[in-house]
């Protein structure tokens, strides 16, 4: 980073300040709201303040309630806009978004540090918002269902426990479940979180398959394999509701 400017935005009666911080190496705008610092702007070194006073006063109404939450000491809504610029968590690291136009569609990956999803240029602002969704929420999935059976693997082979199969789904409520036959069933989401709240995730699930219940005898149990549960638990507890999207 180098320049560090700044510059103020009128919203009907609320004033935005906003830093810009200027970098080289970008080639688009990233927003920020920071507890401390406030508004930020990360912009490539030749894009005018005017142009960003632009894109302050289009995203005005976000940074109003973005603002008004972190005052108040409130979660901010987890909802994303799918816009270039915007974070994205995967195993514990955040990713920008950068959204491309590509006649086919490509599917999402992960490059030089980005996460890259390539949708129909001449869509609508609406069929690209879902089109970019659906695409993050496919490769989500399928680096989730790799990940998630290689460590109920592991975790099974630690605890001698035997899993009869592992399916990852888009549910909104539950981390994981397991069920009589054995059968592990695993959140996507959980994949945006570090390594070892995803373990601790597993693992849990791993112990239902002699224990069903969160008895005493279960709780013994995964410390047995896992002698720092409760720290990953909480972490989890913590960090849980901002994974979900």
């Amino acid at each position: 980073m180098s320049d560090h400017e700044h510059s103020t935005v009128q919203y009907g009666r609320t004033t935005i300040d906003y830093d810009i911080q200027r970098s080289s190496k970008r080639k688009t705008v990233a927003l920020t709201i920071d507890p401390i610092k406030g508004v930020i702007l990360t912009a490539p070194a030749d894009i005018g303040v005017e142009r960003l006073d632009k894109i302050v006063k289009d995203k005005a109404q976000w940074i109003v309630n973005r603002l008004r939450h972190v005052a108040e000491g409130e979660p901010p809504s987890n909802a994303k806009e799918f816009v270039s610029g915007e974070s994205f968590a995967y195993l514990g690291r955040n990713y920008r978004l950068r959204v491309l136009g590509s006649e086919p569609p490509e599917p999402a990956r992960l490059a030089a540090g980005w996460l890259i999803v390539a949708v129909h240029p001449a869509a609508s602002e609406r069929e690209r918002n879902q089109a970019i969704a659906a695409s993050l929420r496919r490769w989500y999935l399928e680096r989730a269902q790799t990940r998630l059976h290689a460590r109920a693997g592991f975790w099974a082979e630690s605890a001698g426990l035997v899993v009869s199969e592992v399916k990852v789904k888009d549910q909104q409520k539950r981390w994981g479940s397991c069920d009589g036959k054995g059968v592990l069933r695993f959140n996507w989401r959980i994949i945006q979180a570090p390594m070892r709240l995803i373990d601790y995730v597993v693992a849990h699930e791993v112990v239902h398959l002699e224990h069903a219940d969160h008895t005493k005898a279960f709780w013994g149990r995964l410390g047995m394999i896992m002698p720092d549960y409760e720290r990953r638990k909480e972490d989890l507890r913590r960090l849980g509701g901002r994974l979900a999207w």
